[in-house]
């Protein structure tokens, strides 16, 4: 197998529910690898996206927003296995974008 990028554990950090992304953003700060921090964006753009599937599902449609709960689900699942695997692949087309939008997180 192939030597893990650095950061690698971090990344995997970063996919922890709810709380994740912060530890692993406090842990990147101190020594920043770029593997850890697309993966790191790419959980906090997830993170929004979980919190809009519950006001949906709260406030418009339950049904709906159940789908995206399960679209989020999923998606964060396939995301964690990338990190496992060493890879810098997320959800198609958003990742990409997280990595534009949110580079405060750098």
């Amino acid at each position: 197998m192939k030597n893990s990028p650095a950061g690698k554990s971090t990344a995997i950090i970063a996919y922890a529910p709810f709380v994740g992304f912060l530890i692993a953003y406090y842990i990147n700060r101190d020594e920043s690898h770029e593997f850890a921090t697309w993966h790191i964006k790419n959980m906090f753009g997830l993170s929004i996206f979980f919190i809009v599937s519950l006001i949906v599902q709260s406030q418009i449609n339950v049904r709906i927003g159940d789908i995206l709960w399960l679209v989020c689900l999923v998606i964060w699942l396939y995301s964690w296995t990338m990190a496992f695997f060493n890879k810098r692949k997320g959800i198609p087309f958003l990742s990409e974008l997280f990595q534009k939008w949110f580079t405060f997180l750098n």
